[in-house]
């Protein structure tokens, strides 16, 4: 009865969809064969906090993934808040148990030595036009740690070749940023630029562009990109993303310090750039498996 209720108020009073309510029946049917089965005595009005931490528990251990168990512990809480609101129950036993945090994917990444393989090896990019520009392409992701948008956006302006540092707009609010680049990338920079015309070109001129000067279309770079990463890496995430997670994790590979990567990234939180640490740390225990007789 209970539960009708429920289902009736999400479809009809809140317009949820056969295929929410279809979540919200599997998930709390799933609560209620769990505490029948611990005691046949519970009901809904006499579950209380401890059962629903049992349950919660007894899912962690199963193996079920952070988020589904705050999927289904969502789902829960949502029902007894209808409880207490319809004066069902008197209290609702979930309100205060914190949920699991959900897991934090590491972002993957492109091992330097295959980076190094495919920017300095022979007959990885075309000796062409559109091989030069793609060379550099990759090199900029790589070595600047910019966003795909970030990059086709690019106008002949925001390339300060002098200063040896890139004038980035990003997120919401055309935000901007100063990135610095090396002597390898302005040596691509170089080359390029002597490739694209001899007649002067405006500053708002796409930076990276067709022969015929027309700016670069983001799928074609995605393609491109996939396309040169996989001569060199079998990993199945092949991006322009990949490069910019590539870039973070050779920094702090090589020692700098955290709020500086967050600044070159452009992350507005220090907690979005704390990810990287985590697989540098994942790094860091691979070496030493590999390395230790004792490991």
């Amino acid at each position: 009865m209970l539960l009708k209720a429920f289902f009736d108020y999400l479809r009809y009073e809140r317009g949820a969809s056969p295929m929410t309510v279809g979540g919200y029946r599997s998930d709390l049917m799933a609560f209620e064969s769990f505490y029948k089965h611990l005691d046949n005595t519970l009901t809904w009005q006499t579950i209380d906090t401890d059962v629903a931490r049992e349950w919660m528990i007894q899912m962690m251990d199963s193996g079920n993934k952070a988020s589904s168990v705050q999927r289904r512990m969502s789902a829960l809480r949502s029902f007894y808040r209808f409880l207490l609101l319809r004066g069902y129950v008197e209290h609702n036993p979930v309100q205060a148990l914190a949920a699991p945090k959900k897991e934090r994917v590491l972002p993957a990444f492109v091992r330097e030595d295959d980076m190094t393989r495919l920017l300095d090896g022979d007959g990885m990019f075309d000796d062409t036009y559109d091989g030069r520009r793609n060379h550099l392409i990759v090199a900029m992701f790589y070595e600047t740690g910019l966003r795909l948008s970030e990059l086709v956006n690019l106008n002949m302006a925001d390339v300060n070749a002098g200063a040896q540092t890139l004038r980035v707009v990003h997120g919401k609010g055309n935000k901007q940023r100063i990135v610095p680049f090396g002597d390898a990338l302005l040596h691509l920079i170089n080359i390029y630029i002597g490739e694209r015309t001899t007649e002067k070109e405006d500053d708002n001129a796409p930076f990276f562009a067709t022969r015929h000067g027309q700016r670069l279309r983001p799928e074609y770079v995605r393609n491109m990109v996939k396309r040169q990463l996989g001569l060199v890496t079998s990993q199945r995430k092949r991006s322009p993303h990949v490069l910019r997670h590539t870039f973070a994790t050779t920094m702090l590979n090589h020692q700098a310090d955290l709020e500086s990567v967050k600044e070159l990234l452009g992350h507005e939180k220090l907690s979005t750039t704390e990810i990287y640490t985590h697989t540098t740390f994942e790094e860091l225990k691979k070496v030493y498996q590999t390395a230790h007789p004792r490991a």
